[in-house]
């Protein structure tokens, strides 16, 4: 089931604190991003977040699972997902210990 463009709107605005983030549609669901780097994924009205040691450390309780089939588990975000302050620095966090993507190579 696709996630509702409601629900990709409702975690962009949660996030507004944190920068530029946006949300690209990918095979029916989106990946979300912030300055060019990909933190999260929104896949059935669900968010998750790639999972770092900051991230797992902040989080008090940590529920990961694969956004789909064959992913790897990735932090499901629930409880916390209306708690703006919280969400914003969860993905600050992690954004400190993911890598930027790597250049695209020119054809």
């Amino acid at each position: 089931m696709a996630s509702d463009q409601d629900f990709v709107d409702f975690i962009i605005g949660q996030l507004e604190a944190v920068g530029d983030v946006t949300a690209k549609k990918m095979f029916g669901e989106y990946g979300v991003y912030c300055e060019g780097k990909m933190f999260g994924v929104i896949c059935d009205n669900k968010l998750f977040i790639k999972p770092t040691q900051g991230g797992r450390n902040f989080m008090i309780n940590v529920v990961e699972a694969p956004p789909y089939e064959g992913a790897k588990p990735s932090f499901l975000i629930m409880d916390q997902i209306e708690d703006h302050e919280w969400l914003s620095e969860l993905v600050r966090i992690s954004l400190k210990e993911l890598p930027m993507p790597k250049p695209k190579k020119k054809k």
